[in-house]
């Protein structure tokens, strides 16, 4: 069974990782894996703290000499900026403990509830681990992930499609055009496959700087190559797709999670929305639309997956919101912590490490093996299999 933990504080020592159930045998490109931190790091409307962080990986377990062993990888992820925090932050006797205490709330962030559920009378407690900044480990844990994917042929991308009120359909990316697709996102500085668009996205980021406002905004993220059949109809907790709007729905910000045209669906009668089914020799089974997202019924169908995921506006505003002194009871406004004014650019990064934990998860479970020349023949065997009995040519 294929997991991943994460452990750390935004301004802790650093960020904790272990992945269990990695296969042996895969190569690991850390380079790789440094490569999607910095993607993490970037987008514009970024705060400052990405220019005190240089996110790199340092491994402590589970890889050697590039290969992994099948044990269990643990890694961390060091926070340069605790070096500033250590009198504040440590585990031992912290002489400088209530010099950045929280005890006004933020609304829209875990400060108050989590305050209750713990009871923290300072809400750094709180606020420290809800950071965001914890999905630096899911972003490197997603890399090897991608990297198990690729050794299968399965790809994973996301597009930023709207910041506030500004957004388009998104790039029809087809599997030969996936490279194309990624050059011009990566060129983006919201990561968006529109130029044009792109450059209204950024203004209306620049507005909200100026206003003390905050963006949030909606990303598609998607796996190409993705054989079907993987997932299962047969209980609530193995559909394909409540686990992708699930692992979705865990990345701080992301209010609504829609599975392919699942919103515009809604509202249209049934011979609009389901893909038809075609089959031609030379293509083998094809459909001329995925609306779907590429699963039924919770399965894969063999077309791409993909999903939307909508993020909300950061809660750390510039001009803050009404809110309380926990400490008195009188009325004040919410704490101002260090903080983008838009995070959807990196929110689309993190989008894809969760989409990429779920179809290697899947993908374990289908093929099943211990190291990944036990793996190889075995994924052989079941594309063989879909070829020559359910005329499959697509993948």
């Amino acid at each position: 069974m294929l997991k991943f933990y994460t452990a750390g504080e935004s301004h802790g020592k650093g960020l904790v990782g272990i992945i269990e159930g990695m296969p042996a045998g895969l190569k690991v490109d850390q380079e790789q894996i440094n490569q999607e931190l910095r993607r993490r790091q970037l987008g514009y409307g970024r705060g400052g703290r990405m220019r005190i962080e240089r996110d790199e990986l340092d491994i402590y377990s589970g890889v050697r000499n590039c290969y992994t062993l099948g044990t269990p990888i643990a890694f961390i992820i060091h926070n340069r900026d605790h070096k500033n925090w250590q009198d504040i932050m440590g585990s031992g006797v912290c002489e400088k403990v209530d010099e950045k205490a929280v005890r006004r709330p933020r609304p829209g962030h875990a400060d108050l509830p989590g305050a209750i559920k713990y009871n923290q009378a300072d809400m750094r407690n709180v606020l420290e681990r809800a950071s965001a900044r914890e999905t630096a480990v899911r972003v490197a844990a997603g890399a090897f992930f991608k990297q198990l994917l690729a050794h299968f042929n399965i790809y994973i991308y996301s597009e930023v499609v709207s910041i506030g009120e500004v957004n388009y359909p998104g790039y029809q990316i087809e599997p030969g055009k996936l490279q194309e697709f990624n050059n011009i996102a990566e060129a983006s500085p919201v990561r968006c496959g529109s130029l044009k668009v792109g450059e209204k996205m950024i203004n209306s980021i620049k507005q909200a700087m100026e206003k003390g406002e905050s963006l949030g905004g909606c990303f598609t993220v998607g796996a190409i190559g993705v054989p079907p059949g993987l997932g299962s109809h047969v209980t609530w907790d193995r559909k394909l797709d409540s686990r992708i709007a699930a692992a979705l729905m865990s990345i701080p910000a992301i209010k609504g999670v829609e599975v392919g045209e699942g919103i515009a669906c809604a509202g249209r009668p049934g011979s609009q929305v389901h893909d038809q089914i075609y089959y031609a020799e030379d293509r083998g089974v094809y459909r001329l639309s995925n609306q779907a997202g590429g699963i039924e019924g919770g399965i894969s169908n063999g077309e791409t997956v993909w999903a939307r995921a909508y993020m909300k506006p950061i809660p750390t505003l510039m001009k803050p919101l009404d809110s309380i002194n926990t400490q008195s009871w009188s009325a004040e406004k919410a704490a101002i912590e260090r903080s983008d004014v838009c995070a959807v650019p990196a929110a689309s990064v993190v989008g894809e490490a969760m989409m990429a934990y779920v179809m290697a998860r899947v993908c374990l479970e289908k093929i099943g093996g211990d190291n990944i020349k036990e793996m190889e023949p075995r994924y052989s065997d079941y594309r063989t299999y879909i070829e020559k009995v359910w005329k499959w040519k697509k993948i």
